[in-house]
């Protein structure tokens, strides 16, 4: 169901022929790193790897949310599948969320014999039993090894691979000579597999720390995106190249009015980007760069009934031709984008305030990637296309070639700022 070079770049198919199949059950693999450089990423690309070849993964997330968990799921999920050109994305989501369950322990709460019962009611009541636990968060300076082995003899005993996160800071990494930090060192006899996320200047290196028996570090021929923790090359020419889109390939497609589009066009301008404003007669954009006028027969390929777009929108609208041009306008922004990103404010019905609005709904509509900055409470969220809702979102990048920005004419500091993140998330300095 699921095309197979959609796994090609998680760190797994290159990790496990480095460690001779990878991490088997009963086993523990760690990730260690410093904070912010991409542990839950790791794990999260982990779970993805494991779901989408239909695998089962229960991913635990001590002190965290479900909502969070998630979040990551289908972030992660988007870069990788834009990143193949995964043409069934809703096929492959239901595959997702069938293979991968989540859950929360607070620390206090964590212990071996809770997570064999968590175990234990998955396979008895959900016909749930996975292949591969993950566990973000657990608590290493209260271990023992005792402890550790306890939850190695639960992963046996259900079948279990077992992997985690650890944390190291910036003062106390592993030593040149593989020498774990303090608390991983004290319990190094416990752990099977231990890897090293090492941050350079463009990308993620990863060290093999331990690998069975063998303690000598290791170089792999891995390198990974910071943000997504996605295999990419960087061998041929020594420097980093993201498996990312080069910025001639880039276009927005805007409307160039006043305020959030015309602040997209001068951020895409700005960073060497294509830029597309589609305009018609009697219309004055702010922006002129890349200006396409739209001709009457043009204009009615987006034609849609004004009681239709009401009925979506679950308010009125004028019917001057004026607004009825701006309608069929927006249909060709987000008709030709596959990533679409908005600024305004959404509703609580779920809609997006304004005739800009109209361009999120055809997003939803189309099942296009959608991002919306709410300026009132300034924060990104991300349409959820599986339940239907909006969830709060990391910034977020730009993921495909032709991209949509548009949003309200009254943008903000905040919105203005949310904008300028956008773009130098993508292309970091």
């Amino acid at each position: 169901m699921i095309r197979a070079d959609v796994n090609e770049r998680s760190p797994l198919r290159v990790l496990e022929g480095t460690i001779g199949g990878g991490v088997a059950a009963g086993e523990l693999g760690v990730v260690l790193a410093r904070p912010g450089v991409g542990k839950t990423a790791f794990l999260v690309q982990i779970g993805l790897d494991v779901a989408l070849r239909e695998r089962r993964v229960l991913h635990v997330s001590v002190d965290g949310s479900v909502d969070d968990v998630r979040t990551w799921y289908d972030e992660l999920f988007v870069d990788l599948a834009s990143g193949v050109g995964l043409e069934d994305r809703p096929a492959a989501q239901v595959v997702l969320e069938r293979h991968r369950m989540i859950q929360t322990f607070e620390t206090s709460a964590f212990t071996s014999s809770r997570l064999s019962a968590v175990l234990d009611m998955l396979s008895q009541h959900a016909a749930f039993t996975p292949e591969v636990l993950l566990v973000d968060g657990l608590p290493w300076t209260t271990s023992t090894p005792a402890t550790i082995e306890a939850f190695k003899e639960v992963a046996a005993r259900h079948g279990c691979a077992l992997w985690a996160s650890a944390r190291s800071t910036r003062d106390e990494g592993p030593g040149e000579d593989g020498s774990l930090p303090a608390p991983l060192s004290a319990l190094e006899d416990a752990l099977d597999v231990v890897v090293y996320l090492n941050p350079g200047k463009n990308h993620i290196d990863l060290r093999l720390l331990r690998d069975h028996d063998s303690i000598a570090p290791q170089a792999t021929p891995l390198a990974l995106h910071p943000d997504t923790m996605l295999l990419v090359d960087h061998r041929e020419t020594g420097d980093f190249v993201a498996a990312r889109i080069s910025r001639d390939r880039y276009t927005l497609f805007s409307g160039g009015a006043p305020g959030a589009e015309a602040t997209f066009g001068e951020y895409a301008e700005s960073f060497d980007l294509n830029e597309v404003n589609y305009t018609f007669e009697g219309h004055n954009p702010a922006r002129t760069r890349g200006l396409t006028e739209l001709g009457e027969r043009k204009l009615r390929q987006g034609d849609v009934s004004l009681s239709y777009v009401a009925k979506r929108m679950n308010r009125t609208f004028t019917t001057s031709p004026t607004f009825r041009r701006v309608l069929q306008s927006i249909w060709h922004q987000i008709n030709g984008a596959q990533q679409v990103i908005v600024v305004g404010l959404i509703k609580e019905d779920g809609t997006v305030k304004g005739g800009t609005g109209w361009g999120a709904e055809l997003a939803r509509v189309w099942n296009k990637p959608l991002w919306v900055f709410d300026q009132d409470k300034e924060q990104w969220f991300r349409w959820n296309s599986l339940e239907e809702k909006w969830v709060p979102s990391r910034t977020p990048r730009l993921i495909a070639a032709n991209f949509a920005g548009t949003g309200t004419r009254f943008l903000t500091d905040a919105g203005r700022s949310a904008i300028a993140d956008v773009f130098e998330a993508t292309f970091p300095s």
